[in-house]
């Protein structure tokens, strides 16, 4: 498990996290439903530890559950759990998460990715307070503080008809947005410290320092994979660095400036890509992405692809074509699910299930 994740100290620093964590000791007593929102990586499950903490729940059991490692056929009885014969396979009856969480805290984090058909029964879970498990007719009450996190913008979701607009004013009675890494700089140094001397003492180092090449890089870095990212980053840099001494060239931060060289996209076996197409390069170079100013280079890149696919007359298998999007997609987001979705702006279960008709995942 992460040490961010199982971390107890809150080592934030910049004025902004100060605000943050001067309303979390505000909102934290109350018994209100909390929403955390930001980027893959900011420490949303740390931040709803915190909430936890902080309650008049602290002694009591903190539960989180990650919505979108769960398919839509096992996700009700995950939450809400079931009865003996409810299923095939069900030998015996199996509390779900909100009961085993009851007196404490359900953390659901990517609440975003939950079926719009579950979203109705969680709505309806909040405002009666009690659940039904798969196969039953008797309701159990719960006793849950429910503290929800996304990465992505619900209300845009909400627009978009990917989830329930009621729902969303369920959970966002207390709203609590979790800036990305690049804009709290003040946080940098604190984690940093943080995770060397958990690290260094992990590893058996003993004292290790921080060169100041070092510091620079770490503060210069805009740390597009936020927290998770610096740890790993600490993590690798302890294990290569010598004499005790942290050094820029350690922390190898340029390779992740690199972005891949545009390459075209090699069709798998079962995929047949047609013969006539010149543009597949540009493709290739528009799926595996671009940033910044380079946004619209793409855009038209892609564009051209597809008419010169178009223009030469043969038949476009689109599914296969689709799939090939995806793949490329996946790999260029290091075969990260969460962060793949997102890139296409996918829910995460929709992503799973065109990973598994391209044969990439089982």
């Amino acid at each position: 498990m992460s040490l961010l994740v199982r971390a107890t100290a809150f080592v934030f620093a910049d004025p902004r996290s100060r605000q943050l964590h001067e309303l979390i000791e505000r909102i934290a007593p109350s018994e209100a439903t909390v929403l955390i929102t930001g980027e893959t990586g900011t420490g949303k499950e740390l931040i709803a530890r915190h909430v936890h903490g902080l309650s008049g729940r602290a002694e009591q059991t903190f539960v989180a559950i990650n919505c979108g490692a769960f398919s839509e056929t096992l996700v009700e009885s995950e939450l809400f759990g079931y009865e003996k014969g409810a299923f095939t396979g069900a030998q015996q009856g199996k509390p779900g998460w909100f009961e085993t969480a009851s007196g404490g805290t359900l953390f659901l984090d990517e609440i975003g990715d939950l079926p719009l058909a579950m979203q109705v029964k969680l709505l309806r879970v909040l405002q009666e307070r009690e659940v039904v498990r798969l196969g039953a007719r008797r309701a159990i009450p719960i006793d849950v503080r429910l503290i929800a996190a996304t990465n992505v913008d619900l209300a845009e979701a909400v627009r978009a008809g990917r989830f329930r607009e009621d729902l969303y004013y369920r959970l966002q009675v207390i709203g609590l947005p979790l800036r990305p890494l690049r804009e709290r700089p003040g946080d940098v140094m604190p984690l940093t410290r943080h995770f060397m001397a958990i690290y260094a003492q992990r590893l058996h180092l003993g004292e290790v320092e921080l060169g100041l090449d070092a510091q620079e890089a770490l503060l210069a870095y805009p740390w597009p994979g936020n927290i998770r990212e610096l740890e790993n980053v600490i993590h690798r840099a302890l294990l290569v660095c010598r004499s005790g001494v942290v050094r820029a060239d350690d922390l190898s931060l340029s390779g992740w400036h690199r972005a891949p060289a545009a390459a075209p996209v090699s069709a798998p076996v079962s995929v047949a890509v047609p013969d006539a197409w010149a543009g597949g390069a540009d493709i290739a170079y528009a799926a595996h992405g671009a940033s910044g100013q380079d946004d619209l280079l793409a855009a038209e890149r892609f564009a051209r692809a597809w008419q010169a696919l178009l223009d030469s007359g043969e038949a476009v298998e689109f599914e296969a074509m689709q799939q090939e999007l995806v793949r490329a997609a996946w790999e260029r987001n290091e075969r990260n699910q969460v962060r793949t979705a997102r890139h296409l702006n996918l829910s995460r279960n929709i992503l799973r299930t065109f990973l598994k008709k391209a044969g990439a995942i089982d």
